[in-house]
């Protein structure tokens, strides 16, 4: 039987990559991206399978996952949550429709593919859950308040279902990148001069500084590693007898992990503070 995985998120960085590298590894792989036009570009870059699925549309994700199916044949070994983006912003900053718009693409998009796939896997008898979650799944950062609770939610209810899954064959992993070379800061700051006035906020400053930031190109720090370091984590939720619950990559994430662990609050803040905006 030939692997079947799922991808979502692949337009760019860590699910194109997936998309790639477990194709090589000789898994049947759908790929998913939110834009239509994006469907072709994939394919010119040697990806056999795209489907549209946008993740903030129910209709989008039945239609995908329909199509996906008919490529698999009804069944699927795996499916890999990657598909995200980060909203920047001060929490009193944003909007209640900015936070929704956070938390359908993250959270509710995510969990409803999750589910029905949960169903399929669970007919069949087999199959593995991996969700892409991040190092401010861990711990919180000033100004990524959004994102910070998309995460925290994502993982309190990953750990659920990894409880309510104990008694079947079904096995669902988390990992947890910190600084990863993506398109991801790019994004942020569409998200970050769409979604929040920055001109009558009191951390205008902060958001100027912000915005320089994400707008340089390369990484942003020396512990930046390229996407493949995540994939080679997903190969091992998929390929091992026994999966982990959780994988950290990068070293900022292992860090974060044992000072959440050990760290009193004040010093974890403090840490973090120092982090910037």
């Amino acid at each position: 039987m030939q692997y079947s995985i799922l991808i979502t998120g692949c337009s760019s960085g860590i699910g194109l990559e997936a998309a790639k590298m477990l194709q090589e590894r000789q898994f049947l792989v759908v790929a998913s991206c939110r834009q239509v036009e994006d469907i072709e570009r994939l394919k010119a870059q040697g990806i056999k399978h795209v489907v549209q699925l946008d993740l903030a549309n129910s209709h989008s994700i039945e239609s995908g996952l329909r199509e996906t199916l008919e490529i698999t044949g009804g069944h699927l070994f795996a499916l890999f949550n990657n598909g995200a983006y980060g909203q920047p912003g001060a929490v009193e900053d944003l909007s209640v429709d900015t936070l929704k718009k956070q938390f359908d693409v993250n959270f509710f998009g995510t969990h409803e593919l999750t589910t029905r796939v949960l169903k399929i896997m669970l007919a069949q008898g087999y199959g593995r859950i991996v969700h892409n979650s991040s190092v401010l799944g861990l711990v919180a950062a000033p100004f990524r308040g959004a994102y910070n609770a998309s995460k925290f939610a994502l993982e309190g209810l990953t750990d659920t279902l990894r409880l309510e899954l104990a008694d079947t064959p079904i096995t669902i992993s988390l990992i947890e990148p910190g600084p990863i070379e993506s398109r991801f800061r790019a994004n942020a700051l569409k998200a970050l001069q769409e979604n929040v006035d920055i001109a009558s906020s009191r951390h205008k400053s902060g958001y100027e500084e912000a915005i320089t930031r994400l707008s340089k190109e390369g990484p942003t720090s020396s512990q930046t590693l390229p996407a493949s370091a995540v994939v080679e984590k997903l190969i091992h939720a998929l390929e091992a007898k026994h999966p982990k619950s959780r994988y950290y990559v990068t070293l900022p994430t292992y860090a974060a992990g044992i000072m959440k662990r050990i760290f009193p609050t004040w010093l974890l803040d403090k840490i973090m503070l120092r982090q910037g905006g």
